[in-house]
């Protein structure tokens, strides 16, 4: 393989006269340099990933790209304001500090890209392409789960934590580090979750073998049994309030099938499912909304803490089966809706759900609704019925403007294929998601920036020290998450912890002040 080189000619000398700047520019006399013969053509280069007139944030990692179709050479020269980056080689993967130069000279700006390829030793060079630097910075750091799209393999997966800032990747938590062999020895980890992108205040739940909920808070490191007589089953699906020691969650009898004709090969669903809350400090737990009814499930708290917002799908049984074996027959009449309840923090109350999208009525399904830190937007995805959307190839996000109530696609960021996870960055200008749209197999994430006016930017993927890398990792990236920081607790911290029993939940009638 041949070697990536990169070189980059900078402004170096500026002499200030009246009126106006003198600029001299010194070139390097080594390194990649653009090729002298060439044919043009006239289009873009076809690269993986595609960078094409994506807006990043001035912060992020460096973008790394090659040829989609295999090339003996490249050259690529980036350029703004008299700026010039050159980066040679079979792919292209500027340095971290040639890059953070460029997107800071070009910040508000944008860069322009020209790409050179070589194939049977002749040179072509492609139309220019534009990428576009926000000044709106990003999160410093995302956290997902890491698990093979098979079940053969699910114990092997972790909750990772990657730098946005750079291509630094840790693991949080390993879940190999519990499980143990043997028939019910094995466990599966989920639902991670942070107070207000804080890494200090975070949670996620461990099933099966040694189940529980971890709960990390200031320092202190709990797992707590959230199972009650009083409640459906233990928290799954979990939301912090902005401020409290406060978590909501959904309670869920979940099951799934296999299917053989469908194309959605997977179907999760819940036969069951409730609304409680949990107060860390008082480790108390009690129902919000447990109509038999109604499934509710993905809470989500607005950021001023006095509205929690959830889905929820009206369904009947006929009590004639089993209820998985019906909901499973008549799967596509489960249609979910986007609710809201009122909450006043003083006095720990809720007020009665209010109806905020109705997605039924378009015979539709809407979850996972993600306000925006300005209270403004609320994303969320749709899809043709269910509640599980990650497995559905006709996933899409949508958007709705709280203020006018107008819904919307976002198709400025949609793929023909499934869309999922996502949230948003705490300054409220940037979204990330997962999508499989390369191969419909493999979930990875990509963002989007959007402006105060709701116009959103061509979406780019998680960039790689390695542009090839996503295409030979066989793992999807679950339920991204920003943070302002990297969890600092150690993984044998957590393993230690979760091999100690859990504290079992007490049970109220209602929340205490």
């Amino acid at each position: 393989m041949e070697r990536n080189r990169c070189d980059i000619t900078k402004t170096s000398v500026r002499w200030l006269l009246p009126f106006c700047f003198l600029t001299v520019l010194l070139f390097s006399a080594c390194g990649p340099q653009l090729p002298e013969s060439f044919t043009t053509a006239g289009k873009q280069p076809d690269i993986y990933p595609d960078y094409k007139g994506v807006t990043v944030p001035v912060n992020m990692a460096p973008l790394t790209f090659e040829m989609a179709q295999e090339a003996e050479e490249m050259v690529a020269r980036f350029t703004v304001d008299g700026e010039e980056l050159l980066c040679g080689g079979n792919k292209v993967q500027p340095s971290h500090d040639d890059w953070q130069g460029l997107v800071a000279q070009a910040a508000g700006k944008s860069i322009d890209v020209d790409v050179y390829a070589r194939r049977d030793g002749q040179w072509t060079k492609y139309k220019p392409f534009k990428i576009f630097v926000s000044k709106d910075s990003i999160d410093p750091y995302l956290s997902y789960r890491l698990i093979s799209p098979s079940y053969v393999s699910y114990e092997e997966l972790t909750i990772s934590q990657r730098c946005l800032e750079n291509y630094d990747e840790s693991v949080i938590y390993d879940n190999i580090l519990c499980s143990e062999e043997g028939a019910g020895k094995g466990q599966c980890i989920n639902c991670h979750n942070y107070q207000q992108y804080n890494p200090a205040r975070m949670q996620f739940h461990a099933r099966q073998n040694l189940g529980g909920t971890l709960i990390a808070c200031d320092g202190q490191l709990q797992k707590i049994n959230m199972r009650n007589d009083s409640i459906l089953s233990a928290g799954v699906y979990p939301a912090w309030h902005p401020w409290l020691k406060l978590i909501v969650y959904s309670t869920n009898k979940t099951s799934q099938v296999f299917q053989v004709t469908d194309p959605n090969k997977i179907e999760v669903f819940d036969s069951e499912s409730d609304l409680i809350a949990y107060d860390v400090e008082r480790n108390e737990v009690t129902n919000l909304e447990n109509d038999t009814t109604e499934l509710e499930v993905f809470p989500c708290w607005a950021p001023d803490g006095k509205t929690l917002y959830y889905c929820s799908a009206h369904f009947e049984y006929a009590d004639t089966i089993a209820h998985t074996k019906e909901i499973i027959r008549r799967r596509q009449e489960v249609k979910y809706n986007i609710y809201r309840k009122s909450f006043d923090p003083e006095t720990m109350t809720f007020g009665e759900r209010e109806l905020v999208f109705d997605a039924a009525a378009l015979d539709m399904s809407a979850t996972l609704p993600r306000v925006s830190p300005d209270g403004r937007w609320l994303v969320f995805t749709m899809g043709k019925y269910g509640v599980f959307h990650i497995w559905h190839h006709d996933s899409d996000l949508w958007v709705l403007d709280l203020q006018t109530g107008t819904p919307r696609s976002l198709d400025e960021i949609n793929s023909k294929d499934t869309e999922s996870y996502h949230s948003w960055s705490s300054n409220g200008r940037w979204l990330v998601f997962s999508s499989r749209r390369y191969d419909g197999e493999y979930t990875r994430p990509f963002f989007a920036h959007v402006d105060k006016d709701g116009h959103w930017s061509k979406p780019f993927e998680l960039p790689c020290g390695d542009p090839d890398y996503h295409r030979q990792f066989l793992k999807c990236y679950n339920v991204p998450e920003f943070m302002k920081g990297a969890v600092t607790i150690k993984p044998r911290e957590f393993a230690k912890v979760l091999k100690e029993d859990a504290v079992p939940v007490k049970y109220v009638g209602k929340l205490k002040k």
